[in-house]
Order: C-alpha cells, then structure tokens, then sequence
C-alpha cells in the first residue's frame, strides 16, 4: 500500500455538486469507486488504500451523502445515480475506468454500463448487488434498520453500538462510521431504499457482457448461493465468484480474502501492466 492521503475534489455533474476523493499515483489505471446507500466516500477510503499502488482511485460521495449536493424529491432513481456517474467520468477525464460498486453502488454501476453503453468504461465489477426488485423477495435489511441506524447517528453513535450491526468489521471501520454516518441524507436513503423494491436489476444483470465480474459474500444474505444460481442462468456471461467468510459488506468483513479475489478474477485487459 502507499499510503498516501486522498486529494478532495469538487466538481459539478448532471447539475449537481459532487465531492470525490481521489487516491494513488495520477498515470495508474482509473478505478471508480461507488459505495452503498448509507457509505460516504470516506467509508471506502480503506479500500481505495488498498487499490491504489496499482490504480488511481476515485470514490464520490453518492448525491445525498457526505458533501456531495441534496437531490429534489424524486432525484435518487438509478437513471439518476447513473447519470451522475456518465457525469463524473467526463468531468474527471477518466479514461475507460473500471467501475467497481458496492451493494447500491453495484446496481448502479450496472445501470450505467446499460445505460450509457461501454464505450467510456472498461470492466464492471460488481460486489453483493441486491438483487432486489419487481416481483422478487423484499430486501433482507428491513427499512427500520436504517431509519435506526440514521437515528443513532444523529444522536451520537458509537463503534460499539455499531458493532450490533456490523459483527465483523475493525473497529477503525465502526468508528469512522459512527462519524460519517449523519452525512447521510434521511430521503435520499428511503428514496433509494423503496427503489430496491420498485426498480428492476434482473432486467439490467441479464444485459451485461464482458469485461465484467460479480463478488459475492460466502454468508450473504443479500446475494445468497441461491440467487448465485439464478444469476449465473440468466446471465452466465458475467462470473461470479465468492469471498468466503464474509457477509454482504464483503470488503468490510474480509479484506485479504476480497484483495485475493479481485486480483485473481478482474479481467486481464483492465488489470495495470
């Protein structure tokens, strides 16, 4: 790892204002970064360490989280937070990243792969989507469970109140949460919350190709092997391949075993010479 401290961004995209951290040497290959629906750029900052002796990494603040711009009512569909990401890539100059999503950053990256073609991107890496939607079982994380969360936060949290509902994480990780956690916008969470519901992945999942890659947790709940399974019918284009002891926060709960795996499965075209 290099150690080195992330450099803040500023920059303006599909008409909002967003906040990037940028990690690694300037010549490396870009990977773009898109955390889950209660994860600031910040709470990923450990990964991007990790990546970027052979990457320069970028990790936004989704909008509606950490200093990233509030959206209108409305404004946190998957077009939307696909959009953003067509947005940040042109802005930034990125070129042909790799994009990589976590829970709701993986549904996004999906949804910009599909939406606005491959021909700015390289590989799609996507970790424990939620495979949530239309006419598919509710997502395993009940809404309260945020909403407790959120409240937590805004009074104060701890690392070991956290810790309830985050068992395997460092406790650095449960910490830096406890306070980035109210950076979270309450709407933008149970906007996107209810989109896990209403908006259709399967349908986006079954139109991407290669170069792309699934990782899953061994102990998900949110991509169990059953829905591996289903997954690899409907698409066996895209691989998917498992980090054991690790839940849906695989990165968080297994980071030597998440490293093996990326190393080992991303695809050869988009890995830095």
């Amino acid at each position: 790892m290099t150690g080195l401290a992330a450099v803040s961004t500023v920059v303006q995209a599909n008409g909002l204002r967003h906040r990037v951290l940028q990690f690694g040497p300037e010549q490396a290959p870009d990977l773009l970064v898109l955390p889950g629906i209660t994860m600031p750029a910040a709470g990923v900052a450990f990964l991007a360490t990790a990546l970027c002796d052979n990457f320069r990494v970028h990790v936004p603040d989704l909008r509606g989280r950490g200093e990233s711009d509030r959206a209108e009512p409305g404004g946190y569909t998957l077009p939307d937070y696909a959009d953003d990401v067509a947005g940040l890539i042109e802005v930034l100059g990125l070129s042909r990243p790799t994009v990589l999503g976590h829970s709701l950053g993986a549904r996004i990256a999906a949804a910009h792969a599909v939406r606005h073609g491959r021909s700015t991107t390289g590989a799609v890496v996507l970790v424990d989507p939620p495979v949530t939607g239309p006419g598919q079982l509710p997502y395993p994380t009940p809404r309260s469970s945020f909403l407790l969360q959120l409240e937590q936060a805004r009074r104060g949290t701890t690392a070991a109140e956290l810790r309830g509902h985050y068992p395997r994480w460092p406790v650095a990780e449960l910490e830096l949460r406890a306070q980035i956690l109210t950076t979270c916008d309450e709407q933008a969470v149970m906007e996107t919350y209810t989109c896990f519901e209403t908006e259709d992945f399967l349908g986006l999942w079954d139109q991407l190709d290669q170069p792309a890659l699934c990782i899953r947790g061994g102990d998900s709940p949110v991509v169990t092997s059953i829905d591996a399974d289903e997954l690899h019918r409907r698409n066996p284009r895209v691989p998917i391949v498992t980090v054991p002891d690790a839940g849906h926060m695989v990165p968080w709960d297994n980071l030597p075993g998440f490293l093996q795996v990326l190393a080992e499965h991303l695809p050869v075209s988009t890995r830095p010479s």
